[in-house]
């Protein structure tokens, strides 16, 4: 069994919450189990470290969008779940890359892509994903190498 670590971190907090009576926390982190438990039964696989961090950046963005919207109708207690429910998430991601860092690797991945227009985002991003994927934020990153390929 190849397993993920993560998934394994994942279910040990699952039972740490469990042993806390901690409810919130256990919620989500049972959410998140859930997710990645459907995607593993749909596709007859076992997900490694690299699809259970793409999961949990799916569930934060769906999140944050739930935010947003909750926010804009003046619903703050329904916002208020959800941003905790961000934070749980947040607690099994890598550390962020510093805006530094993100530079870095964007200049890296243009120039071992040979990327020279917008046409050649594809390129540039299929190397650049997999390396930000749980720590940062991947519409921005894209956002940045856009800005970078237009000028």
């Amino acid at each position: 069994m190849s397993g993920s670590s993560l998934k394994a971190e994942i279910t040990s907090a699952m039972k740490d919450a469990m042993r806390a009576r901690d409810k919130d926390r256990l919620g989500t982190v049972r959410l998140i189990l859930s997710e990645i438990k459907k995607i593993e039964v749909d596709e007859r696989i076992e997900l490694d470290d690299a699809r259970v961090l793409a999961v949990l950046d799916k569930m934060l963005k769906q999140r944050r969008d739930s935010i947003q919207q909750y926010e804009s109708a003046d619903r703050q207690d329904l916002a208020d779940v959800e941003a905790a429910e961000v934070t749980v998430i947040e607690s099994f991601l890598p550390a962020a890359l510093s805006e530094q860092e993100i530079a870095d690797l964007l200049d890296q991945a243009i120039a071992e892509s040979g990327a020279e227009s917008v046409r050649d985002m594809g390129k540039v991003m299929a190397i650049v994903k997999p390396q930000v994927q749980g720590r940062a934020d991947v519409g921005s990153v894209s956002q940045l190498v856009k800005q970078r390929l237009s000028s």
